[in-house]
């Protein structure tokens, strides 16, 4: 399967997240939330962002443990199973791709401004033919789109910031008055509509398997990109409010543009359409960029038909899913209904971050000691738990009308899962799995997603696989249950390495107990390191041993719980010494001898050798 190029970086996220929050939400909800809630829309768009921290603090955890194209898709289908991810992954992609849409119908809206006899009919042709445009820029290069999204974000700030510190002078302080007209509830209902305006924070989970980096540029694009946008939507929103006379906010869709004139006149009218049209189009933009990546993933897993997973040979983009993504968006744009659709999107998208918070809870609770972010969230669970409950209450606050779409979107995806998912399902663990199993005390005997987890960080870390690596990989790897003599054991591993290397298990016994006589291989508290030179050439075997009761060596003084036996013949001295210096290494990470004594099973023994943090020496012509 080919990869996609990592090659997005902080700053690049940073203007995909932003860009895709800062344009409808902006530049024509804060009008429509005016008429439900009066000057409190204010608090409206303060409560939705604080409501979104869950979200976000989840999203990145769950980001830099598997960033994977996909996003929320991804993470809920590793973690729930194949049904919530089915589910998820369409609703991610429909809740992002009408998004863009209707970003896509305000840049035809705001050309009106200019040319008032324009028909509705040329708004949408203009609608769709700028997504032709960002359709095309997406199939050449996802660099590319990301180099346009940092110069039309950055453009964008500096216009916002310019209207809001200008026309601060000109504000009207009785137009706050009175503050919350339609009361408390009014806000609370009000806040989940304009959810969808902060909804685009975390597309950036959606391309995070092409992001340089992703433990560190994931953390610092999402977060920077959340406080920048909601003090520039809390200052642009509250400065519009006291600059429009009331009966004129409620009227328009053009809210800010309107400010602007008050403030500035024409001049003001121009600069701000040119911020709504550069935001429009940055979260079309970064709408198909990200909204594309969703069934791109669904296809690996055979949740949708494997074309859709097509990534062109040149440009290295996933091109079927992008053409597929766009022709959505263009017929949504011959469909648009304002106000159902924002509705609609935002119910979606908390219903996406109630699974994304439940997502972090099993990934955590499942013990999988693979699963290694890079970002860990602060007050977990409680943190997750508000967020589940939180978005709940949002979703029946919205109203009847997009409760019925949206159980009409479960029902059709519950549908599509049983008649073309469930019957191509390959055998694959997830998370909840392992809850369970840790539950009702049975062991898991499989490792599927201990091992994917494993690769993923492999990835993500660019980790170069060296020899040591590779015999690990390999080799038998040992788990005894009872306690064991030193004699005992030797006997025992002596077995084992008779059989690899077809000498006399005595002779290798008589090795063993004479290394041991020269000078014991304890060397700290619990491990020991046994390691022998048998006859041949190019012969290394590193065998792994855990006995949770211990083995008692002779010399030392506590039992030995960790060993790695060692036997390589005499032109592998070289190797040995870079053997013996990567178990020092790895010994010595954190956490180790915790990891170590509480892994379920041979294969979570396994991946803590081959993910603890040590320094990999480069293959050669001999290794």
């Amino acid at each position: 399967m080919k990869k996609l190029k990592k090659e997005l970086t902080a700053l690049d996220l940073f203007c995909i997240a932003a860009g895709a929050m800062i344009s409808s939400g902006l530049f024509v909800l804060p009008s429509i939330v005016y008429r439900h809630t009066g000057p409190a829309t204010i608090l409206s768009y303060a409560f939705a962002g604080v409501f979104m921290i869950p979200a976000i603090f989840s999203k990145i955890e769950l980001a830099t443990a598997m960033p994977k194209s996909g996003g929320s898709y991804f993470f809920i289908e590793r973690s729930l199973g194949p049904l919530p991810g089915t589910l998820t992954g369409l609703s991610n992609w429909l809740s992002i791709s009408l998004k863009s849409a209707f970003a896509l119908v305000g840049i035809g809206t705001f050309i009106t401004l200019f040319y008032p006899e324009i028909s509705y009919n040329e708004v949408r042709a203009i609608a769709i033919s700028f997504c032709i445009l960002f359709t095309i820029i997406n199939l050449l290069s996802v660099k590319t789109a990301g180099r346009i999204q940092i110069f039309l974000v950055l453009t964008l700030i500096g216009i916002l910031s310019f209207y809001a510190f200008y026309s601060l002078k000109f504000v009207n302080v009785k137009q706050y008055f009175p503050f919350a007209p339609y009361g408390i509830k009014s806000i609370f209902s009000t806040a989940g509509m304009v959810f969808i305006s902060y909804g685009g924070l975390t597309k950036v989970a959606s391309v995070s398997e092409e992001v340089k980096n992703p433990g560190k540029t994931i953390p610092l694009g999402i977060i920077t990109a959340f406080i920048a946008v909601e003090i520039l939507y809390l200052l642009v929103i509250s400065i519009t409010i006291g600059l429009v006379e009331p009966e004129k906010l409620k009227a328009t869709l053009v809210p800010i543009s309107l400010g602007g004139y008050v403030s500035m006149g024409t001049f003001g009218i121009i600069i701000t359409s040119i911020a709504a049209l550069i935001a429009y189009i940055t979260t079309a933009n970064a709408g198909i960029m990200s909204a594309s990546r969703s069934p791109m993933a669904m296809s690996r897993d055979n949740l949708l038909p494997q074309f859709f997973g097509k990534i062109n040979k040149k440009y290295f983009t996933p091109y079927v899913s992008i053409l597929i993504t766009s022709a959505f968006m263009c017929t949504t744009i011959l469909l648009l209904d304002l106000e159902s659709l924002v509705k609609f999107a935002s119910t979606l998208m908390l219903l996406l971050f109630i699974f994304i918070n439940i997502a972090v809870i099993i990934m955590r609770e499942s013990k999988i000691k693979s699963y290694r972010p890079k970002f860990n969230t602060p007050l977990y669970p409680y943190l997750q738990i508000l967020g589940i409950l939180v978005y709940s209450f949002l979703i029946f606050e919205m109203g009847k009308t997009p409760l019925l779409i949206t159980l009409l979107f479960l029902i059709i995806g519950i549908g599509w899962y049983f008649v073309y998912v469930r019957q191509r399902l390959e055998a694959r663990q997830y998370a909840l799995m392992y809850v369970v199993t840790k539950i009702s005390a049975k062991e898991i005997q499989t490792s599927t997603l201990e091992d994917e987890l494993r690769e993923i960080i492999i990835e993500r870390d660019d980790i170069k696989e060296d020899r040591f690596d590779k015999l690990i990989k390999k080799c038998k790897i040992l788990d005894f249950e009872k306690p064991l003599k030193m004699e005992e054991f030797f006997n025992k591993i002596s077995q084992i390495l008779s059989k690899t290397t077809n000498i006399n298990t005595r002779k290798i016994y008589n090795l063993f107990i004479m290394r041991e006589k020269e000078s014991t291989t304890v060397l700290h508290p619990g491990l020991a390191i046994p390691h022998i030179v048998i006859p041949g050439r190019k012969k290394f075997i590193i065998i792994p041993v855990r006995c949770k009761k211990g083995i008692y060596f002779s010399n030392a003084k506590t039992p030995v719980k960790t060993v790695f036996i060692l036997a390589g013949s005499k032109d592998e001295r070289n190797f040995h010494l870079k053997a013996l210096m990567a178990i020092a290494q790895i010994v010595q990470s954190e956490d180790f001898e915790k990891l170590w004594l509480e892994a379920r099973n041979i294969q979570e023994l396994r991946n803590i050798i081959l993910l603890a943090s040590r320094k990999r020496s480069k293959l050669n012509r001999n290794e």
